[in-house]
């Protein structure tokens, strides 16, 4: 059994799709980021860097914060989901961590919630996220998925593109993401995932 600690967003998303993708049981314990409930000292005795989403594995009692670690922790356990290749999974799964993320998430934070008071951060993150989106559609062009076939990396990434509504992109820029995105949101693991711990939205459908 694991206790996952999560809120609806694309980190938390990651993991609730992966105990999905995995089958394995697990109890959810919402925290709730909009009243500060990160900030608890008894989430902080989980997750000492305050985020979402964390975990207690209740076999042997591990706890672990940061979603790229879990999602590796669940793949090494469970020796599932490494892709075609376990080295270019982590070289996606990187990007993901290290640029998707936090590019959209700083694309969110200007286009969608701030719009109208940083013209030139506004710019520069929705040229970054239009970058990011080409690099995963040159992927996505060769492979089915980013590591051929289906792996953690995709779990991590997808949440991501899944808020391409914030981002303002273009879809017919990117057909072979496009593919990969539908493709993902048809799966019955994901799509139970998406709604944990509670529904929120549809999962978004381009055109």
């Amino acid at each position: 059994m694991i206790d996952l600690y999560t809120w609806p967003t694309p980190n938390g998303r990651k993991i609730s799709i992966a105990l999905e993708e995995f089958e394995l049981d697990y109890v959810v314990h919402p925290i709730n980021i909009g009243k500060d409930e990160q900030f608890t000292e008894a989430f902080l005795a989980i997750s000492p860097n305050n985020k979402i989403p964390a975990i207690v594995d209740q076999d042997g009692g591990r706890s672990l914060m940061e979603s790229g670690a879990i999602l590796i922790y669940l793949a090494e356990k469970h020796d599932r989901f490494w892709g075609d290749d376990r080295y270019v999974t982590l070289e996606w799964l990187m990007l993901q961590m290290g640029g998707v993320g936090p590019m959209l998430g700083q694309a969110h934070h200007f286009l969608k919630f701030n719009a109208g008071k940083a013209p030139y951060a506004e710019a520069r993150y929705a040229a970054e996220a239009k970058r990011l989106y080409k690099v995963l559609d040159a992927r996505l062009r060769d492979v089915e998925y980013l590591s051929g076939t289906y792996s953690i990396a995709d779990m991590a990434t997808w949440p991501w593109i899944s808020r391409y509504e914030w981002q303002g992109i273009d879809w017919k820029d990117y057909p072979d993401l496009k593919r990969w995105y539908l493709a993902i949101a048809d799966r019955p693991p994901v799509q139970k995932g998406y709604d944990v711990p509670m529904y929120v939205n549809d999962i978004p459908r381009p055109d």
